[in-house]
Order: structure tokens, then sequence, then C-alpha cells
């Protein structure tokens, strides 16, 4: 057939080349008069093919159609016209022109929602169904007879822009093609409208939107998304005039905590949370608005609307600048007018519409592989800077949706202050444990718990794992380049270089690390690592290999080396941040996604290392950190079928254990490092300075926590005692002490049940007939011992204590906040009551104080 299509939008563009495909003659193309220099897509795609355009500014004057219009049209000779969207008022001379006559596109279910907002209406008005209807024009608005309808389900949550994206649009040019196939074969209907429940609903503009809050929560939930995103429900708030978009009523596990927002004329004030602006209706229910329009027409997350802007500005990668610039292309072809796309360009006020949005939309998703950007993220970032930030974001995997809210444990030490996440990290995230479970975390110098710490269930782990499955199949991760993988590598190494004072700090104060040790070994060799790594990123690659040459057909045998996918990692509390850098940096520069066990008694530095990578621009979910239990946390990660790899450093008898889940499970990869018992021998004719000297390093070296520690030395008999009395003489020397402080070479043991481990040791070897000639027995360290008054107060806590090398004592004045009696804090060495204090002024401890229980 000769068809005329007369319309306009990206809808008529591909509605129009559909009929092309079907073999149609589209004789000529009516549309809407350039924009602001910009042709509509309809007009652009019928230029390139030759076909003629028509853009006139009006059909008619004065109720009459123009006669020059008319003989245009009239001279292209159309069997049918063909409208799938037109917002121009063409007359019945044209209408009824064609032998075929005019069909036209709506989209709502006739005859509800007549008129120009049938999507706006259908979502104000709750309908459950929605679709669209092809009718036959006639002089009514929308009255024409029916010639084809589909129908789908209206989400609860949709917007006019989803509705029409999912089934509106695609089914919608499916349907008029198939409206027109139905004409050429002479089958199409013409059934006349039914006059019951046919609604006519006015245009919906900005002044109209307005929300009237006396109604219940889902009437005001359909009105923002029946408004959302042209022309916006809009309210009066703070002085100024705020538009709400992306409303939900999935309010399930929403806790209404937050700043309040007071919105005139709303039955509660607003609540601005984490989750984005709870809004109440007359009937008390919640709903949840999770974007905001000021009115300077900036776009921003509700949850932001009382924080100032974001000023953590992405330093952008070789790649990342390219892709840039490709994008500042596409920003000049959608906006003609403007000479330059400065970084300060305005999409909007440079001329942009709806339809423009479409397109760049359209045109990343081509550029960035596919990338899938929603239209509100283009009202959200309207500057060029600001979208190109937003983009990267979201190609790195850091959109920002949800801003990563960290509940840090803050302390003073080192002379710094220290900030810690004690939460686990899944996907990207710090979470709370299933149940809330915690349990403390230890400084093993005095024996003071450092904080709560989340403690990771079974749920938690297959939570875990399922992000880092994600990650690795439908993420970022899997689609970057290996180097832009090793560029993030890098970052990384590079932040924690910035934060080594802290890492190391923190080493001490969990793991008992000599600070100057933990700077240069736990942390700097975790940085080199890192960097090391980073460097294989681009390196990885299979062979091909020479074989036999087959008959008929030459063959070609190679191998291509692949990521396997979600590894577990458990790691020991020996070396918490080395072993965790080497597990893990070798498996992310292969392409894996990681769920990490740091042990149970040293996480912290683990979980700060989870905070660098987000700053890094890891994406989400790439790597996961579960503090917890060996039996639940390593016991699940070893049967999960989903984990495709175990790496786990421990004892020999749990290695065997892992092994056979491994096995059992899904036959999954396998890495032990397992116990040793290293031997050192020393001969009589050695060096016997150096030789103590180097027995002293193998094992003393970071308190004797090492995997290669020298557990066994043999001194040839000859020189057995003098190298003994060298050693106990060197051994004297060492300055055991709080491994903060600079001139400590031998922190405390990791943990208790280690140090007790130790003594045991000794006492065993006592008893087996050893002789113990140095130690034996915990060291001394500062004890801190609360007692309150018993009876009345003494005038006086200032007396001078004799110095003694059995206490070393300092008191203080405070008052308990439980019963408001003088509380006395005495810090010594001595682990035993009642203290020995010496000197004339001295108080009796034992009949004026106690300690309480």
């Amino acid at each position: 057939m000769k068809i005329a299509v007369i319309g306009q939008s990206l809808f008529g563009q591909e509605v129009y080349c559909h009929l092309r495909k079907e073999g149609h003659e589209v004789v000529g193309v009516f549309t809407v008069p350039d924009k602001d220099g910009k042709a509509d897509p309809l007009g652009l795609e019928a230029e390139k093919d030759g076909v003629p355009v028509f853009k006139f500014p009006r059909w008619r004057t004065k109720g009459q159609a123009l006669p020059d219009v008319v003989a245009k049209y009239q001279a292209l000779g159309a069997e049918l016209n063909v409208l799938p969207f037109c917002s121009q008022f063409i007359p019945m001379e044209i209408i009824n022109a064609p032998c075929h006559g005019s069909i036209i596109y709506h989209p709502s279910l006739l005859p509800r929602h007549r008129g120009a907002s049938a999507i706006n209406w259908t979502l104000i008005h709750g309908d459950k169904k929605g679709g669209f209807s092809i009718f036959w024009a006639d002089d009514g608005l929308d009255t024409g007879d029916l010639l084809l309808q589909k129908e789908c389900e209206v989400l609860p949550d949709d917007t006019v822009s989803s509705l029409y994206n999912r089934f509106l649009f695609p089914e919608g040019v499916k349907g008029m093609v198939q409206a027109v196939r139905l004409i050429a074969e002479g089958r199409a209907p013409r059934l006349p409208q039914p006059e019951e429940g046919a609604t006519y609903e006015g245009i919906q503009k900005k002044e109209t939107a307005k929300i009237n809050w006396e109604q219940p929560a889902e009437a005001i939930h359909n009105w923002i998304r029946g408004n959302d995103k042209v022309p916006g429900a809009w309210t009066e708030a703070c002085g100024q005039k705020l538009t709400f978009f992306n409303s939900t009523l999935n309010t399930v596990g929403l806790v209404p905590e937050g700043e309040a927002l007071p919105i005139p004329g709303a039955h509660r004030p607003g609540l601005v949370t984490k989750d984005g602006l709870v809004l109440f209706g007359n009937d008390d229910r919640m709903l949840l608005v999770k974007n905001i329009q000021l009115e300077d027409g900036k776009m921003i997350l509700a949850s932001h609307f009382f924080k100032g802007a974001d000023s953590s500005v992405l330093e952008l990668t070789e790649a990342e600048l390219v892709t840039a610039e490709a994008v500042r292309s596409a920003w000049k072809r959608i906006l003609p007018n403007i000479l330059e796309v400065e970084d300060s360009t305005d999409f909007f006020k440079s001329g942009a519409a709806s339809v423009d949005v479409v397109r760049l939309v359209e045109e990343v998703k081509e550029l960035c592989d596919g990338l899938e950007l929603e239209n509100e993220d283009v009202y959200m970032a309207t500057t060029f800077r600001d979208f190109i930030q937003l983009l990267v974001r979201k190609l790195r995997g850091d959109d920002k949706e949800s801003e990563c809210v960290i509940d840090y444990v803050e302390k003073e030490a080192n002379r710094l202050t220290i900030k810690m996440p004690h939460q686990l990290f899944i996907g990207g995230a710090f979470v709370d444990a299933e149940g809330d479970k915690t349990y403390e975390t230890i400084n093993p110098t005095d024996g003071s718990a450092i904080c709560q710490v989340s403690l990771a269930q079974v749920s938690d782990v297959d939570k875990a794992v399922a992000a880092a499955k994600d990650a690795f199949e439908n993420g970022l991760w899997g689609k970057i380049s290996a180097r832009d993988r090793g560029r993030l590598l890098y970052r990384l190494a590079d932040l924690m270089e910035q934060h080594q004072e802290e890492l190391a700090t923190i080493e001490a104060l969990d793991a008992g690390a000599v600070y100057t040790l933990a700077l240069k070994t736990h942390v700097g060799m975790s940085i080199q690592t890192f960097r090391y790594f980073a460097g294989w990123c681009d390196k990885i690659q299979g062979s091909t290999i020479p074989i036999n040459h087959a008959r008929p057909n030459r063959n070609l045998s190679l191998t291509r080396k692949e990521p396997i996918g979600v590894c577990g990692i458990v790691i020991p509390w020996n070396y918490p941040l080395m072993m965790l850098s080497w597990k893990t940096a070798a498996c992310l520069a292969a392409g894996n996604t990681v769920v990490i066990k740091p042990a149970q008694v040293t996480p912290l530095t683990a979980l700060k290392f989870a905070e660098l990578t987000l700053k890094a621009g890891i994406p989400k979910g790439v790597i996961n950190i579960l503090p917890g239990s060996g039996s639940l946390v390593g016991q699940r990660l070893s049967d999960h079928p989903d984990v495709r790899k175990i790496g786990f450093t421990g004892s020999t008898e749990v290695g065997k254990h892992i092994m056979k889940s491994c096995a059992l499970s899904n036959v999954k990869k396998v890495s032990l490092e397992l116990g040793g018992k290293s031997p050192l021998i020393i001969f009589a004719d050695c060096d016997l300075s150096k030789a103590v000297q180097m027995g002293m390093s193998s094992v003393f070296f970071n308190k004797g926590e090492n995997c290669i520690a020298a557990g066994r030395l043999f001194v040839e008999d000859s020189i057995h005692d003098q190298f003994v009395q060298k050693v106990v003489e060197e051994v004297r020397k060492m300055k055991i002490g709080n491994p903060l402080d600079r001139d400590t070479t031998h922190g405390p043991q990791n943990h208790q049940a280690h140090l007790r481990k130790l003594i045991e040791y000794c006492q065993r070897g006592v008893k087996e007939g050893a002789t113990l000639v140095c130690g034996g027995n915990q060291v001394p360290r500062p004890v801190t011992w609360t007692l309150c008054c018993l009876g009345p107060m003494p005038r006086s806590l200032a007396w001078p204590l004799a110095s003694s090398p059995r206490t070393s004592t300092r008191l203080c004045m405070s008052v308990t906040s439980c019963r408001q009696a003088p509380c006395l804090s005495i810090h010594t060495t001595r682990p035993t009551w009642p203290l020995p204090l010496e000197g004339s002024n001295s108080p009796d401890l034992a009949k004026t104080w106690e300690r309480p229980p």
C-alpha cells in the first residue's frame, strides 16, 4: 500500500521503519517543524531514505484546512494515513482523503482515558490493566471505531516511562504494523467504541500536578507515578517547589527514622532517611520517594536532601577519558546549536527535550557496550561534567544509587584518629549480620575490647556468595578489559599506601603486631603484592600447541585461561592483611570475585581494606568480607555449590576437613597452606654470633607467629651451652611491651588462646625433663583496677608513692555513672589484689576501697 505517515518522535520513526520493511511504500512523511535547529527523528529517518518530508507548522487556520497543504498532501496519492503519534490537529479533508482512511495509535484501552495524557491517567487512577488501542480516525476526540487493542498488567511501581518502555512502545510498534497488515489483507475490523466506562481527562500540566495530601498513601503514590516524568508531581516545602519522582509503596523493612521535612497540608511531616523520603497518607500508611527535583531543576537523591553537594570527583582513567570524549561528541550531535560542549554545558538549558533524553540514553548504550541508563539519570546530571561523573560511576559499578554508609568505630591511637568499619561487607555495603549477631575483638596488649564486630551466620555467607556470583556473571567486573582491571588494582594499592599508617596501627591494636614491623611487612608487602598482581592482569594468556597434522585438515590446538568464578578465602591471624593480599590480589588479577573470611580474632584490617576497595572503585560484589567462626563461615564456603575455589592457610587438621568438603560439594579447586615444623641446624664451625642472630630472628620474627618460624633448633653438642647462654643474653635485651612504642621489639601474642598454648608448651617441656632457662610465664602487663569507695571519701587522693619494681602506679579521680560513688582507677603492672602501696601517706586500700563485681 501507499502510506502517508503523519506524526513524530522515536515511536513514529520505528513505525515508519517497520512499515518499509513490510514492503509498503511510504509516499510521504508529515512531521513537526524543527525545534531549536533539531529535526524530529521521524523526519530525519525519512530524509535518509529519500522519502518526501513535510514540516507544516499548521494544517488549518480559522477552522479551515490550508489549500496549499491539502494540495501537497493529495499529490502523493496515499491510500492510507498512519498516525503513530501526532500532536497536531489534522483536518478531516486529510483524514478522509485516502481510500482506506486513517488509523491512529492511542496509549490506553479505549473508551477509557480519552485525551492527550492517557498514560498519566491510567496510573493516576490506579488501573490494574493498561494497554493501547488502534482506531479509525473520525471527527471526534479518540472516539473512532476500534481496529485493534492489546492490554498488559500495570505493575505497582510503574511510571509513565516504565509502562511506555516496557509495553506501550515495543508492542505498540508491532500493533501498528499488524493493523496495516490487516487493512492490506482486507480483514481489518471496525468495532464501535462502547460509551459505558468512557472517560475523558484533560492534559496534565505542571500547574495542575500539585499533590493533594488529603488522601491515602496509595492515591498519593499513584499521583506521583502518574506524573513521572512529565509534568512531575510537586509540593511546596522548605520555601521552594519540590517535584517527586520514583515513588514506591514497597516499604517492607523500612524504618521510618530520619530528619523531618515539614510539608504544608500533609498529614504528617516527611522523613528524609537513608533509603529516601518517606511520606504519609491520611491513612498513616507510608510511601517512599527516591528522587527529588529542586526548584532550580537539579535532580538529587531524596536521601541527600539535607546534604550538601557531593564533592568527591572521580579521577578518570585513560580509557574513561576516551569514553568521555565520545560522549561529548554525542552531546554535540544532539545539541547542534551549541558550538562547543564545555564541562559546564547544561543539557536542557541548551535546548534538549524529552525525546533527546531517549536519544542520549541510546547513544550511550552503543558507546558503552550496552550500559543501561535510565532517563532519570540524565535529569539527575544535567551538566556534561556531572553526566560524565555519573556515567563513570555506573561503568565502574559504583553509581552511588544508595551511598555506602559506614558506621565507624573511632579510636585515638599512635597520634592518629583511627576509623574502623566493624560490620560485614557484602555487595559493596557494610551490613549487620543476620540476627544482629556480634562479638568482641580484643586488644592483646591490655586485654580490652576494641569494639563489637558483626558475627557472620550461614545466611550471610549465602548472601555474600550470591553477590560475588552476580558480580562475576552479570557485573562490570567481567566486562571491563584486563588492563582496566589492573588500573583498579593499582588504584587500590595507592590507597593502601596513603592509609598505611592507619592500617599498621590497626594491625598493632588488633593483632599485637609491632608497629614498625607492620608498617614495613604487614602493610608494606601487601601494597607491593597488589602492585605486582596489577601488572599481571593483562599478561594472563593461553598458548597455541604444536600437534601432528591430522588428515585431511590441519588442526590447531590452543589453550585459553579464564577466571573460574567465586573464590572463598580463609586467612589466618598471624599476618591478617598480608595473607589477605597474597590470596585476594591473585584472584582479582585473574578476573575472579572473592568472599573473604578473616580470622575471627583479627578482622579489623580486612574491614578497613573493604572500605578502601570502595574508594578505589572496585565494583560492588567483587569483594565480600565476613568476620566469623571457621566452623560456620569457613565450613559453608567449603560446602557452597557456587564457590569454585577455596584458598586456606591454617592447621593440617582443618585443611584435611576443607579438602574433603570441597570434594564432596562440587569438586571445587582448593589451595592449602598448612602447618609445618621448620628446623634450623647449627654446627660447631659456624659464626656463633651470626648463628645466634639468625636463630633469634627465625624464632622471634613477628613474635614467633610466622609460618616459617624455626620451630626446632638443632645445635651441635660442643657449642650447645654457649649458644643457649648467648640466646638468653639476647632475649633479656628484648623490649617486650606495647607494639605502638617505637622501641618495642616483641609485642603481645596475638590472642589469649595462643598465649595459653605457649605457656602450656613451656610447662609440658619442664614436666618432660627440659630445663627452663628463661621466661615460661606471661610478662606482666598494665592492668587497670577500678575500685569503689566503701566508707567516707578520703579528703585527698594525692600522696607520694614509693618507686618499686613490683608496682608502677598512678592514681586519678572519677565518678561512676551507676552509683555516683567516688571511683579510684589504678594503673599497674601487678595482676593480683591487694596492691602493695608504700609511703607514709598511702591509704589502706583494702579497708577503704573494694573491687566492684
